[in-house]
């Protein structure tokens, strides 16, 4: 980026945005009110103000080189959707006008019936409902004016991710609000913030498009490891590459013209990886610029001939990616509720909003795990790079100590505030945070937020935000409900603090999270363990988390069961692609090389022999060697094969992604065993596909 490009940086952040710098110039003072009442209070907008407000956003969308108009929404698939549809009306003498109404901006109607919806819709039933959500600002994106929108069906089912997640967030404004007046405060609205670290890996377009499995499925199905991973932990926080920091350069200005708040860059642990952190902001905004930044990074990755990977483990033997959430509860005023200031044992309804999220999370530790579940996501948890697939909450030392004196009734005296020295004079001493980070923890606290680390790289930040938000909008309810019963509000809050500490302190866990004695720690505090996606998922029907979303509006019944159906069926196509992928990959790719090679040391054997060459021990070896497992593997293709009509075949959804698992799965791995080590013995020249090596340590 150019000096004169920095300079413009404030004038270029938010440029593509219709936001509220724009709408204050664009609309009159009354229209701005009442939107601006609209996003604050989530009061109904009237379409006499939304045509005054579509009318201004047209013509701003035009000044900006905008020819179209698209509601942008983010389906069950994962991925998010849109439907061009011009500007341009006709006019009497062939000429046409550029019109957008308040009714085209409020309501969309894309085909409903090619999305996932888990039995909701018959196929033959199309109609749905885009709906303009008025808090997310409209943004232009590759010359369209992109419209964010919920998306339901024609029966008013949610259809998409974008709808629960605001449901969830009326759910806790609504029970953190009564909290809160508990304490004589009233606030016109409490939210959720987000802020999401987005991991991911880039590596040479070439390299990729000479990879199948890249291409079908988003990560290697075969590969041996490379002479150097990551054991020399060199790449962490090193200097960018040339190529990677100007790719990098144009990420940011582009996040910033999208008015998305694109913070932080570096290497990760891994060779090729990379990362990119945000600011929070308020949680459907996050879940809506997190699902652009994804976008974002495959586009400008190609036009720098770079290819962007975000599924959660591309490679094996190193570490895959993963997308932190740092999620916080804070009112319109700006105050923080997960801030425990200087004195957090003397900050009561700090402790209390505390102990709220302690008890959600150990209350609904399974659900939580059902959030971040996906078929890609089971390569990381519990493999010592990323959070088992335990849930647990860490506190750190003085949270630890506040929570354990109130628990045990002694008294606390808090934690010393020191200043770090670290032994050179010429270094300033500054002071030292109260405790240290655990980066094994699944749900950490790290000062005024929870981090919750299990999330996969490529998952909708939406849906473990949902369950979060739900969660904690529960417990409220629960301590609202029983303070405001009570005779003395203090006591009644002592109480209930302590109560919950001994009720749920089982869930805490400061140590290492990857160590095997945790799991058997774990168990005995009777904390789930599940392991796989088809294990989780099995627990979402439970008549608890049923209850849960119910109670809150979160979800009706049927949305969850399609939601269910949805992701099973959703895991077992991915493991089924995978499959395919490979089986293609080694029948017409690998097979010949190992034959050609094969051959080759035959012909070699025999014209030794015919030379009279008395020693051929060399190549009869290896040719023995390469023989001995050209034939496994082709006996375990033949298992994958029968494997894969087997399970295809199987009409239950929860069986048939167990089989997947059990058998698919299994097979594959066996598969992919023979193949890398026969990559270690044929000739680079013969092999078809880059290696590893090449692939990560090609970008410059």
């Amino acid at each position: 980026m150019s000096s004169t490009q920095e300079k413009n940086i404030p004038e270029l952040f938010g440029s593509l945005v219709f936001n509220d710098e724009v709408m204050r110039d664009k609309l009159p003072k009354d229209v701005y009110k009442a939107l601006k009442k609209t996003i604050s209070q989530g009061t109904h907008l009237e379409l006499d103000v939304a045509n005054v407000v579509a009318a201004a956003m047209k013509e701003w969308a035009v000044e900006k080189g905008a020819t179209h108009f698209t509601h942008w929404f983010q389906p069950m698939t994962g991925i998010t959707a849109e439907k061009h549809d011009s500007f341009i009306s006709p006019v009497d003498g062939g000429k046409i006008v550029l019109e957008f109404s308040g009714k085209e901006l409020v309501r969309g109607e894309p085909d409903a019936s090619s999305f996932p919806s888990g039995g909701i819709r018959a196929t033959f039933e199309a109609r749905g409902y885009t709906v303009w959500d008025p808090t997310s600002y409209a943004f232009i994106k590759d010359g369209t004016l992109c419209i964010p929108t919920a998306f339901s069906s024609y029966t008013g089912e949610a259809l998409d991710k974008k709808t629960p997640l605001l449901r969830s967030m009326d759910a806790i404004n609504k029970q953190a609000k009564r909290v809160l007046k508990l304490f004589g405060k009233d606030v016109t609205r409490v939210l959720t913030t987000v802020g999401p670290e987005q991991e991911y890996f880039i590596i040479d377009k070439e390299a990729y498009l000479q990879r199948p499995d890249l291409i079908y499925t988003g990560r290697t199905l075969l590969g041996a490891r490379p002479p150097k991973g990551q054991e020399l932990e060199d790449h962490y926080f090193g200097a960018l590459k040339p190529q990677i920091a100007a790719y990098m350069a144009e990420l940011d200005e582009e996040l910033w013209k999208l008015g998305i708040l694109a913070k932080t860059k570096h290497n990760e642990v891994a060779p090729a990886q990379h990362e990119l952190a945000p600011i929070f902001s308020t949680t459907n905004i996050a879940a809506d610029h997190n699902q652009l930044t994804m976008e974002l990074m495959r586009k400008v990755a190609d036009k720098h001939g770079l290819a962007c990977l975000l599924h959660e483990k591309p490679f094996a033997g190193i570490n895959g990616s993963g997308k932190h959430n740092n999620w916080s509860i804070s009112t319109d005023a700006g105050e923080n509720l997960l801030d425990p200031g200087t004195t957090p044992h003397e900050n009561a309804q700090f402790l209390l909003f505390l102990v709220a999220v302690i008890k959600a999370v150990d209350d609904y530790q399974d659900a939580m795990r059902i959030s971040v579940a996906s078929a890609g996501n089971d390569h990381r948890l519990g493999a010592n790079e990323a959070p088992p697939a335990v849930v647990s909450i860490f506190l750190g030392e003085e949270l630890d100590g506040v929570l354990n004196a109130i628990a045990d009734g002694t008294p606390y005296n808090g934690v010393e505030r020191i200043l770090a020295h670290i032994g050179a004079q010429v270094l300033p001493h500054f002071p030292k945070d109260t405790t240290d980070r655990n980066r094994t923890s699944p749900f950490a606290f790290t000062g005024n937020k929870f981090e919750f680390r299990m999330l996969g790289s490529t998952v909708s930040i939406a849906e473990p935000n949902i369950i979060l938000n739900t969660a904690v909008a529960e417990v409220l309810s629960q301590f609202a409900d029983e303070l405001e019963s009570a005779s003395d509000f203090l006591p009644a809050l002592q109480a209930l603090v302590k109560k919950t500490i001994l009720e749920h302190r089982r869930i805490i866990f400061n140590g290492n999270g990857y160590d095997d004695a945790w799991l058997e720690e774990a168990e005995k505090r009777g904390l789930s363990n599940l392991k796989t996606t088809p294990e989780a998922l099995a627990k979402l029907l439970s008549e608890k988390n049923v209850a849960l979303f119910k109670k809150h509006g979160v979800y009706t019944g049927k949305e969850l069961e399609s939601r269910y159906e949805i992701h099973l069926e959703n895991y077992s196509k991915i493991i089924n692609i995978e499959a395919l992928t490979l089986s293609d990959i080694i029948s017409r790719d690998i097979v010949p090389a190992v034959i050609a090679y094969e051959n080759e040391l035959a012909e070699l054997l025999v014209r030794k022999s015919k030379l009279g060459a008395s020693e051929a021990s060399l190549e009869r070896r290896l040719l023995d060697k390469v023989s001995g497992l050209g034939s496994a593997l082709g006996a375990k293709l033949d298992v994958l094969q029968d494997a894969i009509v087997e399970v295809s075949g199987i009409e239950d959804t929860a069986e048939q992604a167990n089989a997947y698992r059990n058998k698919v799965f299994a097979a594959m791995n066996e598969l992919r065993a023979i193949a890398d080590e026969l990559e270690l013995l044929v000739p680079a020249k013969l092999w078809p596909l880059p290696t590893y090596g090449q692939i990560l340590y090609s970008v410059i």
